[in-house]
Order: C-alpha cells, then sequence, then structure tokens
C-alpha cells in the first residue's frame, strides 16, 4: 500500500538537503526530482528497518509542514512491501516434507526445489 510522507527540501551548493520529520531522517539529492526519489528511499529503508525491529512505523502527517525562506515542502510516495519485494533479499532457510516419489521425481528430472517452493509461493502470494 502506498503512502505518502512530508518532506522539506532545502537548497543547497550541491542540490537539496531533505528533512522527513514524521521519521527525524535525512538524505539528498541533486535534483528537485532526485532529492524526493532520495527522500522515498530512505523512508522505505528506514521503514522497514522498523518493522523489522518489531516498532511501529510513524503515522504519515496529512499536512505539509511550514518552510523557512527558499524552502519547499511536498510529498513523497513510498510503498514499504514493494521496497522490500525488491531490495530484502536475504535467504531463509527451510525445512520442507514432501512425498517420497515426488522428490524421486524431482532429482530424476534435476528439479530445483528450492526454485520451485519459491515460484509457488510467488504464485500463491500474487507477488511478482
Amino acid at each position: 500500500m502506498k503512502t505518502a510522507y512530508p518532506i522539506i527540501l532545502t537548497p543547497v551548493e550541491t542540490g537539496y538537503l531533505v528533512y522527513v520529520p514524521d521519521f527525524d531522517i535525512n538524505t539528498e539529492g541533486a535534483s528537485i526530482a532526485d532529492a524526493i526519489s532520495m527522500a522515498s528511499d530512505a523512508i522505505s529503508l528506514t521503514g522497514i528497518t522498523m518493522q523489522d525491529m518489531g516498532k511501529k512505523l510513524p503515522d504519515a502527517s496529512t499536512v505539509l509542514p511550514a518552510c523557512g525562506a527558499g524552502e519547499l515542502a511536498v510529498f513523497a510516495v513510498v510503498d514499504f512491501d514493494a521496497y522490500r519485494r525488491a531490495n530484502d533479499m536475504r535467504a531463509v532457510r527451510k525445512n520442507v516434507t514432501i512425498p517420497s516419489y515426488l522428490n524421486e521425481l524431482g532429482e530424476r528430472a534435476g528439479v530445483s526445489f528450492s526454485q520451485v517452493l519459491q515460484d509457488g509461493l510467488k504464485q500463491r502470494f500474487g507477488v511478482r
């Protein structure tokens, strides 16, 4: 599910400094588009790290914060689930039980049981 978090862009010599009030984090970008993209990435990484630690994600503020002179407030859109799918490729070992005849057929055919399980889980959960 997509969420929009407010960010504040401050012009600096090399582009834009980005502050994300809801997460109290900073990042930067060379242009406005790059800064917004970097903010989305920083929010997503921070968010999935918080989830992994069992912490609650902050609710997204629905009002843009006040800005100082020259600053710009915009929303950065994030999708924590999509970010995790795209970036969290840690392998996790699972022990599964299958009927002996399927094991023999699979071994004779040179099947990667791990790949078959991954394909089946992706299909079950509608993951591309």
